[in-house]
């Protein structure tokens, strides 16, 4: 019998499809693995990684069943739940996650398939450099995906391309080592071009705020910062583009964040809920005060709707805080290219400034730098990307995360049906947009088609605790449990070891949408209503593609794969792509390349590895340089929400501590009178 597995890399992207015949043998050393089984030649996966045992798992057919055993270490994932040191059965269709590596199981036919290598049926070891120049490419390294959604460097919009655009900056030779002289850059470079800072910020966003603003705080002077970052000043700039256009449009509609996360405010108090209540109170709203502070009060005890902030109340602290802080002397807009370390033990930087000429680059010598350049581009499900690359067509098939206003404004005048992908906060969004659409249009003529690759009868689990699921949603406040912020979970992840972590955050986290009484009113509404204007399917989706009629036609895998049964979708005017925003590292040509140089390892959950301080300890740079990093990038470590308003700022701090005890200059400790006196100039506005 032959099994079909579709090896997914989540740190380098890459994918193969690839035939085995059983038994299949899964794990980093060949020489682990068993050749023969029972008197059957055994086929070997190679998946190199860390986290994954030298013999991981094997996949057999035991009594007419399909059985993988995981014989390793860390244990094993099997469509999301985990077993370790144990054998279960599984159908074809299912998910298997071993370390950083996602595998679809299929059966297919004992025939050779167009595109897909197969395996020999004596025993062999699969490696993925056998397929990829099969293909005439490379395998095993960390290259930039060709084709997606991609901020762009000029104007940090987010755009789709069809192919990668070069990164064409001409520079000297010195710059292809990886540890550059200082005096040959000085000798080189033109006196305008060149500049010395002890700090240095990457991305400037709202990583990069929350860092500066800290180390403001803590003594350093802003003519020692220098913020290079994409696009407008603001540094919550990309923040609001992707709420505008994942259907937060308005700055008046809330953001899923909660009362003491204030980017604005590293002291936490007073909260957006209190400021919130104030404000209701001065004008006389007193019915409204009380609902703010009442949802604060009683959330962790009593059933209501969660507090979050109003998006323009977040914005408008962050342009106080920004000018208190002159955040504008300190900020470049430019793209940072290339970093390298020094040979006194900084390191050099070089960017283009907005608006340059290709062969124009400035270079910039620092001691310290942080790394916070957020999300690189936007999650597309390959069959999407494909029927986009394939038919040039980026009016139908849209992403949740670019532009899309025109298909509210279609369904508002001719109606029509809209399928949606993924089932997070931003899917909920949409479908709550779209539900807006349909009470707008005449006789309520727009369907919402959702489809979803499995049910979801139960949360997920840890210890006794279970997110609660009503409909195929599973609920959560925000993206991670409240206790994994600044509770027991924190503490418990800060101790744990990286297996451990990893199993912890796989438990934690997932896909959730928060648990607002009027979304769950909206879903059972439109699941039981008569039109049935919101209708569930479950499946693989195989294909997507245009009809005579202008429509279009999607194909899912039915729940019974072993017949190969398929359901129809009905044929849609649009489909919108929620499933998210993309984190690996890789998509980043500055983190890349900086991987690749300075061979700087990754965590068990594909990112970058840092230290509970969020410094990149094999960037140091002789005992004196310190490359510290923030947001997406650093999940897997010691902190569980690295992406939230709150896990940026908990990163600012562990950092500038780490840089007040090796006596960095101008920081020093935030404790005791000291703080209080900062607090004391942030709420009546003075500068640091």
């Amino acid at each position: 019998m032959q099994i079909q597995l579709r090896w997914e890399d989540s740190v380098t992207g890459e994918h193969w499809d690839v035939t085995f015949t059983l038994p299949v043998a899964l794990g980093s050393k060949p020489e682990a693995m068993p050749n023969r089984l029972n008197n059957q030649p055994v086929d070997q996966l190679l998946l190199q990684s860390k986290v994954v045992s030298r013999y991981h798992a094997l996949i057999a057919l035991e009594n007419d069943q399909l059985v993988i055993t995981d014989k390793s270490t860390n244990g094993s994932y099997l469509n999301g739940k985990w077993f370790n040191k144990s054998h279960h059965s599984f159908q074809s269709g299912d998910c298997l996650k071993i370390g950083p590596y996602v595998i679809t199981l299929t059966l297919v036919a004992e025939v050779e398939s167009e595109g897909t290598e197969v395996m020999p049926h004596e025993s062999s070891v699969f490696v993925p450099s056998q397929v990829a120049q099969a293909r005439g490419g490379s395998a095993g390294q960390n290259n930039q995906p060709d084709s997606g959604m991609f901020f762009e460097p000029e104007t940090d919009l987010l755009e789709y391309r069809l192919h990668k655009k070069p990164q064409s900056l001409p520079l000297p030779n010195i710059f292809g080592s990886s540890h550059v002289a200082i005096a040959e850059i000085k000798r080189i470079i033109l006196h305008s071009n060149y500049e010395e800072k002890d700090y240095v910020a990457i991305g400037g966003g709202m990583g990069s705020f929350a860092w500066v603003d800290t180390i403001r705080i803590s003594g350093v002077k802003s003519e020692q910062i220098r913020v290079i970052g994409r696009g407008d000043s603001k540094p919550y700039h990309r923040y609001r583009l992707l709420c505008r256009n994942s259907q937060i449009p308005e700055d008046y509609e809330r953001i899923r964040s909660n009362s003491d996360s204030c980017p604005d405010n590293i002291w936490g108090w007073p909260g957006y809920a209190l400021r919130e209540a104030w404000r209701d109170i001065v004008s006389g709203n007193l019915s409204h005060a009380f609902k703010c502070l009442w949802q604060v009060f009683a959330e962790p005890l009593l059933s209501t709707d969660t507090y979050t902030p109003i998006a323009g109340d977040v914005y408008t602290s962050l342009d106080r805080e920004a000018k208190r802080i002159n955040w504008k002397s300190m900020w470049r807009a430019g793209d940072v290219k290339l970093i390298r370390k020094t040979d006194d033990g900084r390191y050099v930087i070089i960017y283009s400034l907005a608006g340059s000429t290709e062969d124009e680059y400035q270079i910039l010598v620092a001691k310290y730098i942080n790394l916070a350049i957020g999300y690189a581009s936007v999650k597309f499900l390959p069959d999407l990307l494909e029927y986009r690359e394939t038919t040039g067509d980026r009016k139908s098939v849209v992403n949740a995360y670019e532009n899309h206003e025109h298909v509210y404004q279609y369904l508002k005048k001719h109606g029509g049906i809209v399928i949606i992908r993924g089932r997070g906060i931003v899917a909920s969004r949409i479908i709550q947009r779209l539900n807006e659409v349909r009470q707008q249009t005449k006789n309520n003529q727009v369907t919402i088609i959702h489809i979803m690759q499995s049910p979801n009868p139960e949360g997920a689990k840890f210890g006794q605790a279970r997110r609660y699921v009503e409909n195929n949603w599973e609920f959560q406040p925000f993206n991670w449990p409240k206790a994994a912020w600044g509770g027991d979970l924190r503490k418990i992840l800060a101790t744990a070891k990286p297996p451990e972590r990893y199993k912890m955050l796989q438990d934690w986290g997932g896909t959730t949408t928060a648990d607002r009484s009027d979304w769950r009113r909206l879903i059972r509404n439109g699941l039981h209503s008569k039109e049935q204007w919101y209708q569930i399917y479950f499946g693989r989706v195989e294909k997507v593609e245009r009809n005579a009629e202008g429509k279009l036609n999607i194909l899912i895998a039915g729940s019974n794969i072993k017949n190969q049964i398929r359901l129809d979708i009905p044929a849609a005017d649009f489909i919108i792509d929620a499933t998210g925003l993309d984190a690996n590292p890789i998509a980043s040509p500055l983190i890349n390349d900086l991987i690749q140089r300075y061979h700087i390892p990754l965590n068990s959950s594909g990112r970058i590895e840092v230290t509970n301080e969020f410094e990149i300890k094999d960037m140091r740079s002789k005992k004196v340089g310190r490359i510290f990093a923030a947001g997406s990038m650093t999940l897997g470590g010691s902190y569980a929400p690295v992406d939230s308003f709150l896990g940026l700022q908990y990163a600012a701090q562990r950092s500038a501590e780490a840089l007040a005890r090796i006596g960095a200059p101008g920081i020093k400790y935030l404790e005791g009178i000291g703080s209080f006196w900062q607090w004391i100039k942030w709420a009546t506005n003075q500068q640091p």
